[in-house]
């Protein structure tokens, strides 16, 4: 062999042997890596993965507490309960179907909604035609104007059943409908499409009842119903079984999970008052799980809820869980709220107001009965309202605000009974005491003259006592009598009246009202003069019948309270707790709580408040009808008003005290002719189903 071939082969075997060595010091380097990787990096996950498969851990969900009213009998009736339903998700990677699906999908659970929503649109859009034919002809005169206005409406009620019409509304309606069921079945597609997730939501708190029948409904496209029914299906382990034989009815893709919701069986019923409880799962104190929200439902939401509880355990062979090897930890399920409120006065209230608002037509309205002796709330309602069960259609959610609670207000001369209140309780006046009404008076500071609501028909009364103030309720009066014992003293009543502060009442979103006008160091003669009739100062409708509440109670004031009982059974923390009547102040000694109360017998005798008087009982009681401060703009609106009336009986022996309030009713412009009409079918029905006996 020549040397130099030699040579050329020796340096070949050193490069082979330079590459080899190379290569085992990076696989030595990777396996190292790998190792710290595995053993240090990645060492919780697969210390878990390990334990998963050696031990067994479950959470165990607590049961929600229940929420009762009750009669007068002291029989019980939930009106918030826990239900179990289904919810629907899919596999999309084994979805064999997926076509078919998509339409009983739609067929169960979107149609019925589409439709009612194209109904809907297509109503709004008549209503729409009409309204920019009238809208031509708003600006003639008055006269005209209503004749043009008839005519038009006969056109439209004509065009309305016109056969071309109704032909060309049945096709639209039908692509309407068209359209919207393509983009849900879009949607659903987009859901089939993600291959890579091993689970989608399909429908969410559907009824047991129909989750058997759309699965039936899917059994039956590939001809495996078999005569089954829905009674013959049981869903086990997130899977639809033959209940008689245990057999799996399975639908590719398809499974079924059954889950816990709150139920309000009453629907609408005092939902102000009970608030909701979420249809998804959130952390709230230490707990994961479906919270409350507003009411007593957001506010009693730790008691409720309960504690979770766990259990772990070690698997052995097979899988199986070794019992003697468990760690457990019982769940606490939730308290039961015994409420104050009376189901048949609550019932009635909402029929009232829900009969109100097809009258009266304001842009909302709330009606309040309680028991002045001990504060109990025995009846609440408000509208508009909502279905706690369906509380995620709701598109306004200030409609989840309770307004008993919630609203601020310029309550108007319902305030006068407070202002009258104090300056007898001071001595600084008395039923008889006079004054000389001119009809509207000036203040010092403001630019104009205050007049009473009658001045421009009445003009003065003249020599004017206090208990006419109060029977024609004079703004000039009450202005008298606030200036009888000073503003200052007038601001302490308003005060311990319970005005500008939270009552305490166990609701969530209560407001404290406004009264900053008179909490100045030097409070203006305006700010004074027009409080003491309710205007330039809040409140609450709460607040307000609270007062009155004094007034009616010998002048004690109470704390309001809606849970009568929180009752926790079955867990370590068993025990029952009694809410009690609280006295919160002597705001006005008795008598003068005994002077207030005739003179504001006097007032539905032969004031304004007539329409709310009872056969057979003496009702104390006053209206109120303010202006409506306009949203961003200083003033009041035009032509809007509150309308209160706060009245209680019988005022020997109170056993109530009623407050209706509507906010800017149409049509009305005062509260004796809308609040006091209302006002009086609840009294009527109060004194006959308390049955408390007649007093004259």
């Amino acid at each position: 062999m020549k040397p130099w071939k030699l040579g050329r082969r020796r340096g070949n075997e050193e490069r082979r042997l330079t590459w080899l060595a190379v290569l085992v010091l990076l696989l030595i380097v990777g396996l190292t890596a790998r190792l710290f990787f595995v053993q240090i990096i990645r060492h919780g996950a697969y210390l878990a993965t390990a334990a998963n498969q050696h031990e067994f851990y479950a959470e165990l969900e607590p049961s929600r507490g229940k929420i009762f009213i009750q009669d007068k009998d002291g029989s019980l009736y939930p009106l918030a309960t826990n239900k179990d339903y289904v919810l629907i998700y899919a596999v999309p990677a084994e979805v064999k179907q997926a076509e078919l699906i998509k339409d009983k999908l739609y067929e169960f659970f979107k149609a019925p909604f589409v439709t009612k929503e194209v109904d809907e649109a297509l109503l709004a859009q008549e209503a729409d035609r009409l309204n920019r034919d009238l809208a031509t002809v708003k600006d003639l005169p008055a006269e005209e104007r209503s004749a043009k206005e008839a005519a038009l409406k006969t056109d439209h009620q004509a065009f309305l059943v016109d056969p071309v019409y109704l032909e060309a509304k049945a096709k639209r309606r039908a692509e309407m409908i068209q359209e919207r069921r393509q983009a849900i079945l879009d949607e659903y597609q987009k859901i089939f499409e993600r291959v890579g997730d091993p689970y989608e939501a399909l429908a969410k708190k559907v009824e047991t009842a129909t989750a058997k029948q759309f699965h039936l409904a899917l059994l039956a496209l590939t001809n495996q119903a078999n005569g089954l029914t829905a009674d013959d299906l049981e869903i086990k382990n997130g899977r639809m079984i033959n209940r008689q034989t245990g057999r799996d009815l399975p639908v590719a893709g398809i499974g079924y999970v059954p889950e816990s919701y709150r139920s309000y069986s009453e629907n609408n019923v005092a939902a102000h008052l009970l608030g909701f409880t979420a249809f998804d799962q959130s952390e709230r104190h230490g707990q994961l799980g479906k919270h409350g929200n507003y009411g007593l439902e957001g506010f009693f939401d730790e008691e409720l809820f309960g504690k979770t509880g766990s259990l772990k355990s070690e698997k052995g062979a097979g899988g199986l869980v070794i019992a003697q090897e468990q760690e457990y930890k019982d769940k606490q399920d939730g308290c039961d709220l015994v409420l104050t409120i009376d189901r048949s006065i609550q019932f009635f209230i909402d029929k009232t107001l829900r009969q109100g608002m097809d009258k009266y037509r304001p842009d909302s309205a709330s009606i309040l009965v309680l028991k002045p002796q001990t504060g109990e709330i025995l009846a609440m309602s408000s509208w508009p309202d909502f279905d706690p069960n369906k509380y995620n259609e709701v598109k306004d959610n200030t409609i989840f605000n309770n307004a008993v609670i919630f609203d601020q207000y310029e309550p108007g001369s319902v305030f006068k009974a407070v202002t009258m209140a104090a300056a007898l309780d001071k001595g600084a006046v008395t039923p008889q005491t006079t004054y000389n009404d001119p009809g509207q008076i000036m203040i010092t500071g403001w630019s104009k003259p205050i007049k009473n609501s009658d001045f421009d028909t009445a003009g003065g009364h003249g020599p004017t006592n206090m208990i006419q103030v109060l029977e024609k309720s004079l703004n000039t009066g009450a202005i008298f009598a606030m200036k009888s014992i000073g503003p200052e003293v007038f601001t302490d009543y308003v005060k311990n009246f319970g005005f500008g502060a939270k009552t305490g009442l166990e609701l969530e979103g209560e407001s404290p009202g406004d009264i900053s006008g008179l909490l100045a160091r030097n409070i203006k003669p305006i700010s004074a003069a027009t409080a003491s009739f309710g205007q330039g100062i809040a409140v609450t409708p709460l607040q307000m019948a609270m007062a009155y509440g004094a007034l009616a109670n010998g002048g004690k004031l109470m704390k309001p309270y809606v849970v009568k009982e929180v009752r926790c059974f079955g867990n370590p923390n068993n025990k029952v707790v009694d809410s009690q009547p609280q006295v919160l102040k002597q705001v006005i000694k008795p008598e003068t709580a005994d002077l207030i109360s005739s003179m504001l017998v006097n007032v539905v005798e032969n004031g304004h408040s007539k329409r709310a008087q009872v056969a057979g009982y003496y009702i104390a009681g006053k209206t109120g009808t303010a202006q409506v401060t306009e949203a961003g703009k200083k003033g009041y609106a035009e032509g809007k008003y509150n309308h209160t009336f706060i009245g209680y009986g019988p005022v020997a022996e109170p056993q109530f005290v009623v407050l209706v309030r509507l906010n800017n009713p149409r049509g009305f412009e005062y509260a004796e002719s809308t609040a006091v009409p209302l006002a009086h079918e609840v009294i009527e029905f109060l004194v006959n189903y308390l049955q408390i006996p007649k007093t004259r």
